[in-house]
């Protein structure tokens, strides 16, 4: 680990064709843009940069899947909008957003080569704001793992050690953010997918209230609601700022969280007052918590104590049982349509046959079962919505570990030779922490805040109540003030245990 950014052409011994910006990684998002905007540097200039990174390591990491960075020279020979990101370059998580002419095959042999028709209202948002998409991040077939190992392309690899996941499922994002492709790129949490790889990468990872960014307009919502998408990043002031670019209702949406009085980028400059937090460093569910996981969220605690606030060890008051069964419930039944209807489209009699083996099995279980079982699964998040309401009745914030493991060895939490059970087993005590907030559309975000004694990231993640977004970037950028980590880079040797 280094307080200054890595020189990541270094690691390799074959020089990159493309060599662009040269300071590219000391500056965020928001850095960048702005030299755009004064013209020390060029958007061709920053995407060269980002190229160069991208040939020096992948495949190493193999953080992408489908490449278009010509569609990203042409956008920006055409004339880029005036945003602000302007020129910089961008990802977006190969699931759930649709980009017209590109491949969205969301991990699956069985859409692989499924082509988005139209572009969808959060993408058309990214291109407004002036960001040059370049190519699709990888992710686990359906985002269904808290690991990037899709059978369909193959293992994303964590830069601070290669042995190791950068988690999922947007682990190809964090994974490339943490590499310096790009500072930022588009994420989604359904569970904790963009939290918990921000952990095990060593970022800022930010999931908004429900629906406050929009999913149209081909859907209204994902996984009843529980799937909300939008970014990892190295600074916290890039994620408020893409979110001033992005939130807000789509045309027809039923519903949507209202938009703060104050942009979220000015929040991040606010202080956030003293602060009632929770803390619950054991899991939920009662399974186990790695001591280091459970060190750093004690340090983070320690820190907003120094800051002024009031902490005090609590429970969450959720059923967290209920809440794991009724996840695997609401998922199955999403994706089973899905597979039925590409499976029409393609013409193939049994399109689970082209599925992970362990996704067949948990879309076989979900067309066994009744319409009741899916109304009660989905009663059980608004229980959870209700327990956590009263929670920030009494508390502002709730505070614990991100994830209840460190980052994870490869294989260790994918689907392969795991039955379903053995699989949702590990996915649950992995993560016990974060769906919650999924369940009930609260905002949430995972801080980096420390390290294992080894040297990989551990994240310390922070709840709030629903729509109370800016209190979140209020304190984001209060901590990071106090224990700045925008210099603390993977050292990316690629020739092992980094």
């Amino acid at each position: 680990m280094t307080d200054e950014p890595a020189d990541l052409d270094a690691a390799t011994p074959t020089t990159p064709r493309h060599a662009g910006f040269a300071e590219y990684e000391a500056y965020d998002a928001t850095g960048l843009a702005a030299l755009v905007r004064t013209g020390d540097v060029t958007p061709d200039e920053l995407l060269d940069a980002a190229l160069s990174r991208i040939e020096a390591h992948e495949p190493a990491l193999h953080a992408l899947v489908h490449r278009f960075e010509d569609r990203g020279r042409q956008a920006i020979a055409a004339g880029l909008p005036d945003g602000p990101f302007t020129g910089v370059p961008f990802l977006l998580k190969n699931t759930g957003l649709e980009l017209e002419g590109t491949i969205l095959s969301t991990g699956s042999r069985l859409f692989a080569d499924a082509v988005s028709p139209r572009t969808g209202t959060l993408v058309a948002r990214y291109e407004a704001a002036g960001l040059v998409l370049i190519a699709k991040s990888n992710t686990p077939e359906f985002a269904l793992s808290f690991t990037t190992e899709p059978d369909a392309f193959g293992p994303s690899r964590n830069p601070w050690d290669i042995s190791r996941s950068p988690g999922g499922s947007s682990g190809g994002s964090t994974a490339a953010v943490a590499a310096g492709y790009v500072p930022m790129a588009n994420t989604s949490d359904g569970a904790g997918s963009t939290r918990l790889p921000a952990s095990h990468c060593g970022l800022f990872g930010f999931k908004p209230s429900r629906m406050l960014n929009p999913l149209g307009p081909i859907a209204v919502e994902a996984i009843a609601g529980m799937s909300t998408p939008h970014a990892a990043s190295w600074s916290v002031r890039d994620n408020a700022a893409l979110l001033d670019a992005t939130a807000g209702p789509d045309i027809g949406d039923p519903y949507a969280v209202p938009l703060g009085a104050e942009s979220y980028l000015s929040e991040v400059g606010r202080e956030p007052g003293r602060l009632r937090i929770g803390f619950t460093p054991a899991s939920p569910l009662g399974t186990p918590v790695d001591r280091e996981c459970v060190r750093v969220a004690c340090e983070a605690a320690d820190l907003c104590v120094e800051l002024g606030h009031h902490v005090e060890e609590c429970e969450a008051g959720y059923d967290a049982h209920a809440l794991m069964a009724a996840w695997r419930i609401i998922v199955g039944v999403n994706v089973a349509p899905a597979v039925e209807m590409r499976g029409k489209a393609l013409g193939i009699a049994d399109p689970l046959s082209l599925l992970e083996p362990v996704n067949a099995e948990w879309v076989e279980e979900a067309r066994r079962l009744p319409a009741t079982a899916y109304l009660g699964a989905v009663n059980t998040l608004h229980q959870t919505a209700r327990a956590l309401g009263r929670f920030f009745q009494r508390y502002d914030i709730l505070l614990s570990p991100t994830a209840a493991e460190l980052p994870p060895p490869l294989g260790a939490l994918a689907g392969a030779g795991k039955s379903l059970d053995r699989f949702y087993e590990a996915f649950w005590t992995h993560a016990p922490f974060t769906c919650a907030f999924n369940a009930a559309g609260c905002p949430a975000m995972s801080v980096p805040l420390g390290h294992s004694t080894s040297g990989l990231p551990i994240g310390a993640h922070f709840g709030a109540g629903f729509g109370r977004d800016g209190l979140l970037f209020r304190l984001a950028g209060q901590i990071e003030r106090a224990r700045p980590w925008f210099g603390r880079r993977p050292p990316l040797g690629l020739g092992g245990t980094a």
